[in-house]
Order: C-alpha cells, then sequence, then structure tokens
C-alpha cells in the first residue's frame, strides 16, 4: 500500500509541478509562446508544414492549451495512477 501511495504522489508531483516547469522552459505560459523560445520555434515550424496555421491536437496546440488554462482533473488524476503503477513496478 505505500508503494500506492508514494506512486500516486510521484505521478500527481510530475503533473502538476513538472510539467508546468517543463512548459516554462520551453517558453510556453499563461500568456501565450515567448517569442524566440524553443516553442516559438516549434510553432513555426508547425506553421510551415501545415497550411499556414497550427493545427488542433498537434503537440503544439496542446502545449498552449496546457499553458493557458493548466492540467485538467482528469490528467492529474492519470499521472498520479500512472506513477503509483510505475513505482509499484520498480519498487
Amino acid at each position: 500500500m505505500a508503494k500506492l501511495v508514494i506512486g500516486a504522489l510521484v505521478g500527481l508531483g510530475g503533473a502538476t509541478i513538472g510539467v508546468p516547469v517543463a512548459l516554462g522552459a520551453l517558453g510556453v505560459t499563461a500568456a501565450g509562446i515567448a517569442a524566440g523560445s524553443v516553442a516559438a520555434s516549434m510553432m513555426s515550424s508547425a506553421a510551415v508544414a501545415g497550411t499556414g496555421g497550427v493545427a488542433a491536437g498537434s503537440l503544439v496546440a496542446i502545449m498552449q492549451s496546457i499553458g493557458a488554462a493548466g492540467l485538467s482533473v482528469g490528467t492529474q488524476a492519470a499521472s498520479a495512477a500512472g506513477g503509483a503503477a510505475l513505482v509499484g513496478l520498480l519498487l
């Protein structure tokens, strides 16, 4: 049981702390994608590859959505469950 609790905390921590930190490091903010950032380069590449815009459901669009609205409760719960399963397998 302790393994599941530890895993859930690791998964939830990764979702609630790790993802926003990683996105911020790439240049994704609540106000949008920062000019000159890695995310801006990804957005430019996605636009050139597509029809001039970022396709719905693409990695860049998902990153923008998370940056603007944060992670949903469902995503956080899934991360906690995944972390619990992973730690349970490793320990």
